[in-house]
């Protein structure tokens, strides 16, 4: 998401979002229609008392017909990097990635998805994460990334019926997602390699989509530095 490389619901129209209507439940709280634009404020963090801030504009730019797979919605981020993504009766899943680096779209092994079917309360899927804020000490590259690109991680519709407070403003009937994974990495000499908590909360809302994530990866280490990021929605279109 960021350079460095979301019981029954109130109203009827709300209930007719996520429903009904020609897209499948999950597009309302994910759309991907063209012309959509989202921009976000990043902050990230560390242990070390070191913040940094920046900012992140996603557009979605319609259907796209490149994929080998066959058409895909294509959304665009002003980090330089591209997301093809499809929405069934199973959710929202991404299926392709393009980096500037890259000649052509990378397609996903298998469909990685950002919302999974049913949207209720305990509905798990996994993907992969890798770590944005777990940097050694000492050593060189610092980043832990390097090392650790595929992190499973394990995700879950933690709660429905959410209310959210961004800089764009609050809103209703939102969605809690969590996702939870495991990094094993040398914490120092006395404790040895030890299992690092890798926690994701999102939250997405009708209408709109994702409008904040809180990503935290404590270190407690001598040997390395861990930190938070908070993503929140600064405007929408």
């Amino acid at each position: 998401m960021s350079r460095r490389r979301l019981p029954v619901l109130a109203g009827a129209a709300v209930l007719a979002l996520l429903s009904g209507c020609k897209e499948p439940p999950g597009s309302a709280l994910f759309p991907l229609e063209s012309g959509r634009r989202w921009t976000y404020r990043l902050t990230s963090e560390w242990e070390n008392d070191t913040r940094e801030r920046e900012t992140i504009v996603l557009s979605n730019e319609g259907r796209d017909g490149t994929l080998e797979s066959g058409s895909a919605w294509r959304r665009h981020s002003d980090s330089g990097i591209d997301y093809w993504l499809r929405s069934d009766d199973t959710g929202i899943y991404r299926v392709a990635t393009k980096t500037e680096l890259d000649d052509a779209p990378r397609p996903d092994e298998k469909p990685r998805y950002v919302l999974k079917m049913p949207l209720a309360a305990g509905t798990r899927w996994q993907t992969t994460t890798t770590t944005y804020l777990l940097r050694r000490n000492s050593e060189f590259p610092p980043e832990i990334r390097h090392g650790h690109p595929s992190i499973p991680v394990n995700w879950t519709i933690e709660a429905l019926e959410q209310s959210v407070e961004t800089p764009a403003g609050r809103f209703e009937h939102c969605v809690r997602v969590r996702g939870d994974a495991l990094v094993k990495l040398f914490a120092d000499p006395v404790n040895g390699f030890r299992d690092m908590p890798l926690t994701t909360l999102e939250w997405y809302c009708p209408g709109v989509g994702l409008v904040r994530v809180e990503r935290r990866e404590p270190a407690n280490s001598t040997f390395l530095t861990g930190g938070t990021m908070t993503m929140e929605l600064m405007e929408w279109q």
